[in-house]
């Protein structure tokens, strides 16, 4: 009994969340053609997730590109498969970390701050107000931070992978300098790259971008508004937020990631 009683609000939770994920999409179609009050939301959402995210990107996605390349190519040396560090810089920086690494960029960054604001709006009665004059707080509050959070993955996703890409050439120009690889120039090197690389795994990298930017943003918002009166709620909103994104881009990507092994085979 005590089990069942634990899972039921859990259960109840997340038919929730989906009901309000569906509210969600349906309020797309009103923000872009009534919702120009909006825009300015949206805009500043893609500053903030995108935008101010490129760095640290940057820096991660050199750093895995430079470990790919240090760890693989002394290894595949031993068995003279240099040529499969190609396939392995595909899958770990386009396919699989690249996308996953992003989410958590933005998770970090961006939901934490989109469930404190949110929880702050209906603590501070914000939302009551806009109810109050005819404004529905979804479509105003939770559309445009959906969509400015699902976009910037996505670009942020793209970016990662090239910027991992390109950056790691960097670090092959380096092993040549040392006498550790063979010279290969820049042309052999991405023209190798553009062999690997399949339309799946383009699909599956733009897939993962997107469902990990509506996990977290329906997520954000959803413990946003699940705050009731008190201040202190507003912090564990956050907390929430954090954990709940985690979880379930994890999931998301081992599902996914399950379903695109599962078809090559």
């Amino acid at each position: 009994m005590k089990a069942a009683k634990l899972h039921i609000p859990v259960f109840h939770d997340l038919l929730y969340a989906l009901g309000f994920f569906a509210k969600i999409l349906k309020g797309i179609k009103y923000f872009i053609f009534k919702g120009q009050a909006s825009y300015k939301i949206l805009t500043m959402q893609i500053l903030f997730t995108c935008i101010e995210a490129l760095s640290i990107a940057s820096l991660l996605a050199l750093g895995i590109g430079a470990a790919v390349i240090a760890i693989g190519i002394p290894f595949l040396a031993r068995f003279s498969q240099e040529r499969l560090i190609y396939l392995l810089l595909i899958t770990i920086i386009t396919r699989e970390l690249g996308p996953l690494l992003t989410a958590f960029i933005i998770i970090a960054r961006s939901a934490t701050a989109i469930a404190i604001e949110v929880a702050g709006m209906v603590v501070s009665h914000e939302v009551e107000a806009y109810i109050a004059v005819g404004v529905d707080p979804v479509e105003h509050l939770a559309v445009p931070r959906f969509l400015g959070v699902t976009i910037s993955v996505f670009l942020l996703n793209i970016y990662f992978s090239i910027f991992g890409l390109v950056g790691s050439l960097a670090v092959v120009r380096l092993f040549v300098a040392f006498h550790i690889l063979n010279p290969v120039s820049a042309g052999d090197y991405f023209s190798n790259l553009l062999q690997i690389l399949t339309l799946p795994d383009i699909v599956v990298s733009v897939v993962k971008s997107i469902g990990f930017g509506a996990i977290i943003s329906v997520v954000a918002v959803f413990q946003g508004f699940s705050v009731e009166r008190a201040s202190t709620e507003i912090p564990v909103a956050g907390l929430r937020a954090v954990s709940s994104s985690f979880a379930w881009c994890i999931i998301f990507d081992i599902l996914l990631s399950g379903l695109f092994y599962m078809a090559l085979t």
